[in-house]
């Protein structure tokens, strides 16, 4: 576990929406609800779906505060969807939670689980997000991420540790950014000439390299990061877009990386990768903000 990173839990809760009436969950408009906290990357890669499929119309968004207000490190308005779901539910109720109106119970709080059923139950035309071939080259993009970037670059940023493996740790994320860089050296997209959900899962990743896991990398380590332009080209083409930055909350994401830290702030952190706000367009349509 990185030191600036909090314990995460195993998702409580696992549905899945099906395309079968019969199987209790199922894509009908205004039948759930989504709820987000966009500092949170897997309720900002939740959020980026949700706009790209276009469902502001068929499945509403609650936004919660930026850093969590309940002492256990969960969301407070959160709590009694997670208590009518599940009795004197154990642990915090964290963010995302994909709520289901009518039956009153939480569907879902695991991101890949929840990103997908938007994609291919409420996607119709705009379904190509997660194209039917591609879910092996798909799921090998979010290990790439997962595995390659994120784990790594929070070993490499480990205060205190042994210095022969933040090294190692380092020339592993540096290993994963090249292979990312080579890809799109010879496409726009990671997997192709098409944005897919691949694109949502990178661009978050990028968005936490930056933001988070930056400020407890030594300065020379940045600039190493740096040093791949087809990959931060393509994070700033994506922030300009919409349906990516109206979403970036950069000073609540700040805040809570800054409440939930454990680690010791490195050189790194004077050192900006990417100047986020001025590619979003400040002209794109804020989520509408209501409360649970």
């Amino acid at each position: 576990m990185s030191a600036s990173s909090p314990t995460v839990a195993v998702p409580p809760f696992r549905g899945r929406i099906g395309d079968d009436p019969r199987s209790g969950y199922y894509a009908a408009p205004h039948r759930y609800r989504l709820h987000l906290s966009l500092t949170c990357p897997h309720c900002l890669q939740i959020a980026v779906t949700h706009s790209l499929l276009g469902l502001g119309d068929v499945l509403p968004v609650t936004l919660l505060p930026a850093v969590p207000d309940a002492p256990d490190g969960g969301h407070r308005a959160l709590r009694p969807l997670y208590e009518a779901s599940a009795h004197l539910h154990p642990g915090p109720a964290l963010a995302p939670v994909l709520h289901d109106n009518w039956t009153g119970t939480v569907v879902s709080t695991h991101a890949p689980d929840i990103v997908r059923d938007l994609a291919r139950r409420f996607g119709g035309h705009r379904s190509c997000l997660l194209p039917p071939d591609a879910d092996e080259a798909h799921a090998a993009v979010e290990r790439l991420c997962e595995q390659g970037v994120n784990a790594t670059a929070q070993r490499a940023g480990l205060h205190g540790g042994d210095r022969a493996e933040r090294d190692t740790a380092l020339a592993a994320l540096l290993r994963a950014l090249d292979v990312l860089e080579l890809r799109l050296a010879s496409q726009e997209y990671v997997l192709g000439d098409e944005l897919t959900l691949a694109d949502v899962r990178l661009w978050v990743t990028l968005v936490q390299l930056d933001t988070v896991h930056r400020h407890h990398l030594d300065a020379s380590a940045v600039h190493r990061i740096t040093e791949h332009p087809r990959l931060w080209a393509y994070a700033r083409r994506l922030t300009a877009q919409p349906a990516f930055g109206a979403h970036l909350d950069l000073d609540g994401i700040a805040r809570r990386h800054h409440a939930h830290c454990r680690g010791t702030e490195a050189a790194g952190a004077a050192v900006p990768i990417m100047d986020w706000q001025a590619y979003v367009d400040r002209r794109a349509p804020e989520p509408t903000r209501r409360s649970v």
